[in-house]
């Protein structure tokens, strides 16, 4: 029973806040409120915030061009497009794609971005093999790379390292790097998810999900960052964060003066 309760309400920690996951139960009328635009906007260092409102795109940019984290929903994809040039980067530019989970509303517009920029898909083991098979709202696409835990994408002067943390997806994959602003070096999560939109009782397609997830919250109490980002606004107060580098001098902490623990908004 405890093993069960702790589970629950690390689920409640970690996800703070944020509700409607799968297609199945999702209206049509919440789905066009989480892809209503967004504008873009410089979030630290060379991580720039390019998705909508309700799901998340990250552009990582390098002198040797740039990282785009996550595709959104299907109809997701000329949006992000439009963000990176309105940002002054160009979608041509943009070498990897990478994806936190395969899921429809962070997955969906990976194809279409993957063919608009010829970038290399790099996924996961068991992600990658939902993304090649692909669903209704999810288009296939190629993965060109499969990464392993512990692995990392290297472009330019950055390293974004995977670091797989399982429940929410097989192959849910958070994603860490580093990243320089006003001479400082501040660590950055692009946290996975852990919220449950699977069975976790007599799953016969995943009967692991328990032990996934258990082991997953065990590992991610274990890491620490300055930046808290992930797959959704509502988990890393996005607007907050935009709101403060609309300000002249956005009063950025410095490094290592909090963490990840709270899901919260962290040095910005």
């Amino acid at each position: 029973m405890l093993r069960w309760l702790a589970l629950a309400s690390l689920i409640g920690a970690v996800g703070t806040g944020y509700r409607g996951w799968p297609a199945a139960s999702q209206t049509s009328g919440e789905r066009a409120a989480w892809n209503r635009p967004f504008q873009p906007f410089h979030l630290i260092g060379n991580i720039h915030y390019v998705g909508a409102t309700g799901v998340s795109a990250f552009l990582i940019t390098t002198p040797a061009g740039s990282v785009l984290l996550d595709g959104g929903l299907p109809e997701t994809a000329s949006q992000i497009a439009g963000n990176i040039a309105d940002l002054g980067f160009r979608l041509s530019d943009v070498k990897y794609l990478l994806n936190s989970h395969a899921h429809f509303d962070h997955a969906g517009g990976l194809a279409e971005v993957k063919r608009l920029s010829s970038a290399m898909m790099v996924a996961s083991d068991r992600d990658a093999q939902a993304l090649r098979s692909g669903s209704p709202d999810m288009p296939a696409l190629v993965v060109d790379r499969v990464i392993r835990d512990g692995e990392t994408v290297r472009l330019g002067d950055t390293a974004l390292t995977a670091h797989v943390t399982p429940g929410h997806t097989k192959g849910c994959t958070t994603w860490t790097t580093t990243t320089t602003e006003r001479g400082r070096a501040y660590t950055v999560i692009f946290y996975c998810s852990t919220s449950v939109v699977d069975r976790l009782v007599g799953n016969t397609q995943y009967p692991e999900i328990v032990a996934d997830y258990e082991r997953t919250f065990s590992r991610l109490r274990t890491m620490s960052s300055d930046v808290f980002l992930g797959p959704h606004p509502a988990f890393f107060d996005m607007e907050a964060k935009r709101q403060c580098r609309a300000l002249p001098k956005c009063p950025i902490r410095p490094p290592g003066s909090s963490g990840m623990g709270s899901g919260r908004a962290t040095v910005i």
